[in-house]
């Protein structure tokens, strides 16, 4: 019988552990896509409690407490810190088998040094041993990013962000480079004349133009667009519900665009054929800078309407959505590939449905110019745990080229979730491990070492010429 957590979690085979302890280990992590606040990095920040840095804003955790009978007053609520964490404890034991168990005993391993499961038993001295922790030097923001061996973040960051804590960063010579994102969900969402017009509004005044028209919109993107390239960035992101790809014209965009900026709500097919067209225009962006585009699609966002008026967006009401997306994906993307303007471009899919889908679409694209120009992106959110990993690793084996798969991410705002990547590695070498058990693969440790860094680190590296 094995340990729990011992040296070999998770690797089931002689030569998974093999691949994992002398080839995937000890690369370093690129973490191409977080949600990390560039202000912490920049501060150099040192979080007062492992509350802080730990529960805070982790809709995984809120979602776990809700389901075990937890008050909300103890997840986004107005409960003391410590009264939170316990109330945190009090939960893990009951997410065995979720995820949240294994990356909470790995986090509390790999930063803490701590090997006591989390309970209410031990609960108070793991909370203070923490947050004495926490308040010395060497668990500030930077020193943990180190102490994980990071070598380069993309953080994801709105189209007027200023970048000052990017500009921060980069001047202080921090040595792990922490490039923006741009992410530009707030232009798309027209839904909301209001809100709308005030982002629009905002947009203008830092581009220092009237945005009275689409024409005008788009050079205020291009403005920033080109901002953000000179501040380093390489990458852009979408959250998007489902791909949009209706036939539009020019002109049908100008009006639905001045009904909008005239407070007047959109129909629903007019929404659709908006965001075809700034899609679009972005998708010609990305190309013209030789960025990589990213789709996450697929989430279906806000369900709980008592809590989302009570706690806001993004705090655990969202779900896998089931929206129809082959025709609409396949149509986007031919669309930039006959005006010759396709970019990288990685797209993230949240339903296991859309497995295969992802998988073969991504194979209709590939144009011979770039390995793995148009990636089926690794397992997000509700499939970033063992079987979703797993899932994705398979259908991109039998559909395309495991081999030039770019690798695992974070996705996360904490600044503990770093051992995700550790746990991605120890399924990738565990899955080849097996593979390699049955005779399925050859027991050619150089050759098959060599993929699973590549697929670690190097293609990643080599992908986005960080």
């Amino acid at each position: 019988m094995k340990e729990f957590l011992d040296k070999n979690f998770l690797l089931q085979s002689a030569t998974a552990e093999k691949l994992y302890h002398e080839y995937a280990k000890n690369l370093p992590i690129i973490d191409y896509h977080c949600h990390l606040q560039p202000g912490d990095i920049a501060a150099d920040r040192n979080f007062e409690t492992i509350t802080q840095i730990w529960l805070n804003g982790d809709h995984y955790k809120w979602r776990a407490m809700r389901a075990n009978g937890i008050s909300e007053d103890y997840c986004t609520g107005e409960r003391n810190d410590e009264e939170k964490f316990l109330k945190w404890a009090e939960t893990v034991p009951y997410t065995m088998r979720n995820p949240l168990y294994h990356w909470t005993h790995l986090e509390l391993r790999r930063y803490f040094n701590i090997d006591k499961l989390l309970n209410p038993d031990s609960a108070k001295v793991i909370y203070e041993t923490c947050n004495t922790l926490l308040n010395t030097d060497g668990f500030s923001t930077q020193n943990l990013l180190r102490k994980m061996n990071v070598e380069i973040i993309c953080t994801t960051d709105d189209p007027i962000d200023n970048l000052e804590h990017h500009k921060k960063t980069s001047a202080n010579n921090f040595e792990i480079k922490v490039l923006p994102t741009f992410r530009p969900d707030k232009v798309l969402a027209i839904e909301n004349p209001v809100t709308y017009n005030q982002y629009l509004n905002k947009l203008g005044e830092l581009t220092k133009l009237d945005i009275i028209s689409f024409t005008e919109l788009l050079d205020a993107l291009k403005k920033r667009h080109d901002f953000f390239a000179a501040m380093g960035c390489k990458l852009s992101d979408h959250g998007i519900d489902t791909f949009y790809a209706e036939n539009f014209t020019a002109d049908e965009i100008s009006k639905i665009f001045q009904k909008v900026r005239n407070g007047k709500t959109p129909g629903p097919y007019e929404t659709r054929k908006y965001k075809s067209a700034l899609l679009l225009e972005l998708g010609i962006m990305n190309y013209e800078k030789g960025w990589t585009q990213q789709f996450h699609y697929g989430a279906l966002r806000n369900n709980n309407s008592l809590m989302l008026n009570k706690t806001g967006p993004d705090t655990g009401f969202d779900s896998i959505g089931d929206e129809p997306v082959a025709r609409s994906m396949s149509l986007f993307l031919n669309r930039l590939a006959e005006k010759g303007k396709l970019t990288k471009t990685i797209i993230y899919n949240l339903n296991p449905k859309d497995n295969e889908l992802v998988a073969s679409m991504t194979g209709n694209f590939q144009d011979g110019t770039i390995p793995g120009k148009i990636q089926f992106g690794s397992g997000w959110w509700f499939l970033d745990q063992r079987n979703g990993i797993e899932q994705q690793l398979i259908s991109l084996s039998n559909m395309g080229l495991l081999s030039r798969f770019i690798g695992m991410l974070t996705d996360s705002r904490s600044f503990l979730s770093y051992p995700r990547h550790e746990y991605f590695r120890r399924v990738l070498c565990n899955l080849i491990g097996e593979d390699v058990e049955k005779g399925e693969l050859p027991q050619d440790l150089k050759l098959l070492g060599k993929m699973i860094q590549d697929i670690s680190y190097f293609n990643a590296k080599n992908y986005f010429n960080f």
